[in-house]
């Protein structure tokens, strides 16, 4: 027995869900479409992980299973129950799963009180362990992205919050020494501890299965209530390996998000397309980049012809405590900073070849952001690095004032841009589609919410 779709998407996150919804729009008939998720629920906002559920009406759910095999030259899938399901259009949406500590050489994942942080369910657990630790002691293995988010939303929760690295500061794979320490005195302020250069060796488990204490290489032992663990990801490629070409470990696509296989399409996390900004295959961990792949390969899909290529500026950001950052473009090259590190708005540029190629603000408005954002992808050449530190933010705002040149004509009918390997920040466990806690149980009990 089986079942036949014209488009079947496969995942449950936010390019899942997203590229539901712009199938919706565009007047996908009813029971065309279909999304196969391991998750029991439906796509949902994962920077929240609230229950701001993505799902569309019409939409043929199959939640709670999972694909054995895929076979994309007979364009089916096969669940571990036996089912197979018939496509004419894939879209792949798996993501990337969390790294565990056993492949790191350490034991414990299973303990009582060992979090990841990657799904609905990783939220609800972390969320019911925050609710019986107030006042207890957490440890944060991880200064990347999923780290820091959780520190500040542990620290908000009452619970004395110790992050471990073994790098020399936070966010290392994005951030200039100058930015961390900033982030990193904030963190202080509010309680959070750091210790660095060193990393987890054991837990003690007690005779529950619950983990009492964390070892660490440097002899130093820390009491643990709950651990939270962020120490990367990994794209979830391996029903397409062999079948489909990949690349930055990831499956390689072109302009318009399409596989080496024309019926198959990526997006999201597992999506490594070109970034025609900088001529390069990238693979970006972040939910903006799920959010416009998913359309854009939708939008690929159902007007082929009319659909030019992704053109998309790589974009990346936070909001913890009363904090903001954003950042666009690539963290290469010289950095200058500018503004006041003591105040609430800061930021640097980064300059590669005489062109500024990234741009970073704390504290910034609507409009400054736009400027940035404008400013990074206009790429303008520089020249003199002290009098673009004296202007700082202002440089972006004049900048931001000439027109973005028209895209070029494509006639060269070339596929994927080949580049040199992704930027190391771009694969940082830290940047990845799964974060604030703290919103989660803002959101936490509300209705369900549908579109």
């Amino acid at each position: 027995m089986g079942r036949a779709f014209v488009y079947v998407i496969l995942g449950g996150g936010v390019a899942a869900g997203y590229a539901a919804l712009e199938f919706t729009k565009r007047g996908v008939s009813q029971g065309e479409l279909c999304i196969i998720s391991e998750e029991s629920v439906a796509p949902y906002e994962r920077p929240a992980l609230s229950k701001g559920f993505l799902l569309p009406e019409g939409i043929e759910l199959v939640l709670g299973t999972r694909i054995k095999s895929a076979d994309v030259r007979r364009k089916t899938l096969l669940t571990a129950a036996g089912e197979t399901i018939s496509y004419k259009i894939l879209i792949i949406a798996t993501g990337a799963r969390a790294l565990k500590l056993e492949e790191f050489g350490v034991s414990g994942s299973d303990a009582e009180n060992v979090c990841y942080l990657r799904d609905y369910n990783d939220a609800n657990r972390i969320l019911n362990l925050m609710q019986s630790c107030a006042g207890g002691n957490a440890v944060v293995i991880g200064g990347g992205y999923i780290g820091m988010e959780c520190a500040a939303s542990l620290v908000i929760n009452k619970i004395n919050v110790t992050m471990v690295f073994p790098e020399a500061h936070c966010m290392a794979r994005l951030f200039t020494p100058k930015i961390a320490s900033y982030y990193e005195d904030y963190y202080k302020s509010k309680g959070v501890q750091f210790i660095k250069g060193t990393v987890l060796s054991s837990f003690d488990i007690d005779s529950n299965g619950k983990v009492t204490a964390v070892n660490l290489r440097d002899g130093s032992q820390l009491p643990a209530d709950m651990v939270v663990v962020g120490i990367g990801i990994r794209p979830n490629t391996s029903l397409f390996e062999g079948q489909l070409t990949l690349d930055k470990g990831g499956i390689k696509v072109n302009g318009k998000l399409q596989s080496s296989n024309s019926s198959v399409y990526a997006v999201g996390d597992v999506a490594a397309f070109p970034v025609k900004l900088f001529g390069e295959t990238r693979r970006l961990e972040h939910v903006d980049s799920a959010r416009k792949t998913a359309r854009h390969a939708v939008a690929a899909i159902m007007e082929h012809e009319k659909t030019g290529e992704f053109d998309y500026l790589p974009f990346f950001y936070s909001r913890i405590f009363t904090m903001s950052w954003q950042f666009y473009g690539d963290n290469s090259g010289e950095v200058v900073h500018f503004g006041d590190f003591s105040g609430s708005t800061f930021g640097a540029y980064w300059v590669s070849k005489g062109h500024l190629v990234g741009s970073f603000l704390e504290g910034g408005t609507k409009e400054e952001y736009n400027a940035l954002a404008k400013a990074t992808r206009l790429k303008p050449a520089i020249e003199d690095l002290a009098e673009m530190e004296r202007q700082g933010l202002s440089f972006a705002l004049t900048v931001s004032q000439k027109p973005l040149p028209l895209p070029p004509v494509d006639v060269s009918g070339s596929g994927v841009v080949l580049g040199r390997p992704i930027y190391a920040f771009h694969a940082a466990a830290g940047v990845i589609v799964a974060s604030s806690i703290a919103a989660f149980a803002y959101w936490y009990g509300r209705r369900r919410r549908r579109w």
